[in-house]
C-alpha cells in the first residue's frame, strides 16, 4: 500500500474491487474527495461495521442484518420449491426478474478443484437436511452455466438423489434480444434441448 500518498492508497483498494479497473477506482477516489467530510465518514464507518452488521441467514445463507432474510421469513413464499445458488448476486439477480415465488439455499461456493474448492466445501449436509425438514419437493439447481457451475450442479444432484425429490436445472439458451449467428455452439444446443411447445 501506498501509505504515504492516501489518494494512491484509496484507488489501490477501490481497485481491488470486482469489476473496478485503475481508471474507474480513480475516479471513485476524486468523487469520494470531492464530497464533503461527512460522507467519506459515512462511507467508511459504513464499510468497517459491513462484516459486524451483515451476516449469513440462519436457513438459507443469503445475507441479512438478523437471524433470517426477508425471503425466509416471508409467508407468501412457496417452501416447496428450494432454488440452489452458487452467490447471493445469483439470488438477487433471480429475485430482479420477479418471477420466482420459492425460497434459496446460497452454496457460497462451486467446484473449482484448481482453485482448491473441491466438494468438501460444499455442504450438501445442510441442504439435505433443510431439503427433509421443510418439506421441500423441487429442487432448481440455478448454479452458473459454465464449466465451475455445471460440475456443482451435476454434483448436488447426485448427492441428493437418494432424496424423494424433484431435482431440476435452469434452462439455458439464446438471451432476448441476442442474435444466433452470434451464438456458440453450446447455447445453441441447449437452447434446442429446452425448447417448448407454443
Amino acid at each position: 500500500m501506498h501509505s504515504d500518498d492516501p489518494l494512491a492508497e484509496l484507488v489501490a483498494l477501490l481497485g481491488r474491487l470486482p469489476g473496478i479497473g485503475e481508471r474507474t477506482a480513480t475516479r471513485l477516489a476524486y468523487f469520494v474527495l470531492s464530497e464533503d467530510a461527512a460522507y467519506a465518514h459515512a462511507l467508511s464507518g459504513s464499510l468497517a461495521a459491513l462484516h459486524e452488521r451483515v451476516r449469513r441467514c440462519a436457513s438459507c445463507g443469503n445475507f441479512t442484518s438478523s437471524d433470517r432474510c426477508r425471503i425466509c421469513t416471508d409467508a407468501r413464499r412457496d417452501g416447496a420449491i428450494l432454488c440452489v445458488v452458487a452467490r447471493v448476486p445469483d439470488l438477487v439477480a433471480i429475485e430482479r426478474a420477479g418471477n420466482y415465488r420459492g425460497r434459496y439455499h446460497v452454496l457460497h461456493a462451486l467446484l473449482a478443484p484448481l482453485d482448491g474448492m473441491s466438494a468438501d466445501r460444499i455442504d450438501i449436509a445442510a441442504l439435505a437436511q433443510r431439503i427433509r425438514d421443510e418439506d421441500v419437493r423441487e429442487v432448481v439447481l440455478a448454479t452458473p452455466l459454465s464449466v465451475e457451475g455445471e460440475a456443482t450442479a451435476l454434483y448436488v444432484a447426485q448427492s441428493l438423489r437418494s432424496l424423494p425429490v424433484r431435482i431440476s436445472r435452469i434452462a439455458s439458451g439464446i438471451p432476448h434480444g441476442g442474435e444466433l449467428e452470434f451464438a456458440d455452439q453450446v447455447t445453441l444446443g441447449r437452447a434446442f434441448e429446452g425448447r417448448k411447445d407454443l
